[in-house]
């Protein structure tokens, strides 16, 4: 009797190297997740850092504000005037970014200079966890 066709374990073993490599794949796409949004941050960051710089450069003075989560609410955009929910049609910042996941950067002014705080979820080119920006850059 020759029948032609595969036997159970054969199948069962197919299957079971399918489930795995999928597992590896989700695995796999989560820490690419991870590692966009922290690229989608510090990109935000250096973004609101060039915005400042030019508001800086024509008002002499970064805009003012303690503690306030910017892109949303009445700090939407960075017009002439500084933070504001909209109106932005100047050339500083059109849109103020929000994070990823949890919505908003915060941003503190002090004399002559300015903080912008976000949290990275790993860690991208030797930075982690909480991460400032001020006039100088981007540190932990």
């Amino acid at each position: 009797m020759n029948k032609r066709g595969f036997t159970l374990i054969e199948l069962l073993v197919v299957i079971a190297i399918i489930g795995l490599l999928s597992t590896l794949a989700v695995v796999a796409l989560g820490s690419a997740r991870v590692k966009a949004r922290d690229s989608k941050r510090l990109s935000d960051l250096k973004q609101l850092q060039t915005a400042l710089e030019l508001y800086y450069t024509d008002q002499n003075a970064y805009p003012a504000g303690s503690s306030v989560g910017l892109g949303s609410g009445n700090y939407a955009c960075l017009n002439s005037s500084g933070w504001a929910a909209t109106g932005c049609a100047s050339p500083y910042m059109g849109q103020v970014p929000n994070d990823p996941n949890s919505g908003a950067y915060t941003y503190t002014a002090a004399s002559g200079s300015y903080t912008i705080t976000g949290t990275l979820e790993g860690t991208v080119n030797g930075l982690s966890e909480g991460v400032t920006l001020s006039p100088g850059g981007i540190a932990d």
